[in-house]
């Protein structure tokens, strides 16, 4: 009796169309996938079509001058945004466009782009509507995203007195977008790779300047538009670098032109 009203109490949960041997359509979970495939092979077709040497160029390597250091954010494109083509650019990309210190995923990108790519600029970019920016902005707990986030919340506590004078809200997050963008730029020159490099090439008068050349960018989604923020290195460095400096220097700066000049300090006292 018990076995006989557990088949008729499962008989009565299941629903009509099983009863009636209906099953629903079978869903294709690879759907979007395949969707990227024919996509690619559309592009791969056009683009033969326009270039058919441009495949077999691609193949033979790839030599950017130009290092971009961006949001993971989709709506940005960096070779569409700086109308560069594939090859051209080495790409790091994370939520807000963070340079941490820690960060081995950063520094393998970086040393690989400075040491065996030879990429003359690094282009630290940031962009308004920034997603990162704004959950930093707010005081609320959001697992593990909190300790990435804690970075861009340094960049408000250095400059507090200036985001606070700031009434509204949306001027303020585009204002600290740029101050982030300001301070990643900073971390990058904090780097013993960039530093080394930078010192090699000011050293070396059949190079016309000094590299990697740091830069920061913002991008704004409703314009489509890039901008260069004023970033004063000399004064940045005259501040900030007897802290972060790892080689000693005499007259001109590794980390500035090679006609900034800065006054000469004395070599850093050395163990016997």
């Amino acid at each position: 009796m018990y076995t006989f009203g557990r088949l008729l109490w499962r008989a009565r949960a299941v629903p009509r169309r099983y009863i009636a041997g209906r099953r629903p359509p079978p869903v294709d979970a690879d759907h979007d996938l395949e969707e990227i495939l024919a996509n690619n092979k559309r592009w791969v077709a056009a683009t033969n079509a326009a270039d058919p040497t441009f495949f077999p160029k691609l193949a033979e390597g790839q030599n950017p001058q130009f290092l971009y250091v961006g949001c993971s954010d989709s709506r940005l494109v960096p070779n569409d945004m700086l109308g560069l083509g594939l090859g051209n650019l080495f790409v790091h990309r994370n939520v807000a466009n963070l340079v941490v210190a820690s960060d081995l995923n950063f520094l393998s990108v970086l040393t690989y782009a400075v040491d065996h790519l030879n990429v003359k600029h690094v282009l630290v970019t940031g962009h308004y509507d920034c997603g990162g920016v704004r959950a930093a902005m707010k005081n609320r707990g959001l697992g593990v995203l909190d300790g990435w986030l804690t970075n861009i919340r340094d960049v408000s506590r250095l400059h507090k007195a200036e985001l606070e004078a700031i009434d509204d809200f949306e001027q303020r997050h585009r204002r600290l977008v740029e101050l982030n963008v300001v301070e990643q730029c900073l971390n990058v020159y904090k780097t013993a790779v960039v530093q080394r490099k930078r010192l090699e090439t000011h050293g070396d008068p059949d190079i016309a300047f000094a590299y990697p050349r740091i830069h920061g960018l913002v991008f704004d989604p409703a314009e489509g538009v890039l901008k260069k923020l004023p970033i004063d290195y000399t004064k940045q460095i005259a501040e900030l670098g007897a802290i972060y400096d790892l080689f000693d220097w005499d007259q001109d700066h590794y980390m500035l032109r090679k006609t900034s000049r800065l006054p000469s300090r004395l070599p850093r006292a050395t163990k016997e």
